[in-house]
């Protein structure tokens, strides 16, 4: 595994360890913003695996889709988690009327933990 890969792994991992934090803190609309992040990292991981590279939000979201979800080198779900975490984190962080539950956050959380072991699976075949 190539370093920059291993060290958005653990990027990863600190977000996923702060969102479990934040919900287990009753702060659902923040936990949901660190686990948004860990798929962000987690995307970014496999991403530098393949040395493909990008700072924006979206510019990840649509390579990983190109590169992972839509070769079937990772189950497509992931992309769509990814996308929809990113729709909870802005609506958490800029709308002033957004809920969001604990069992919202919780949801995203599981579903960051699954996508980052799933990461760790594939870059661990791939070395």
């Amino acid at each position: 595994m190539r370093d920059e890969a291993a060290w958005f792994l653990r990027k990863s991992a600190r977000a996923l360890r702060a969102a479990e934090t934040l919900l287990a803190a009753n702060d659902p609309e923040t936990a949901v913003g660190r686990a948004y992040y860990c798929m962000l990292h987690t995307a970014q991981a496999l991403l530098r695996e393949k040395d493909v590279r990008f700072r924006k939000h979206s510019s990840v979201h649509g390579a990983f889709g190109q590169h992972f979800a839509k070769t079937g080198l990772i189950d497509p779900k992931f992309h769509r988690w990814l996308l929809d975490s990113y729709d909870d984190r802005i609506r958490g962080d800029y709308d002033t009327e957004c809920v969001i539950g604990a069992e919202s956050a919780s949801l995203r959380i599981e579903q960051a933990r699954e996508f980052l072991q799933t990461a760790r699976q594939w870059l661990e075949v791939q070395a």
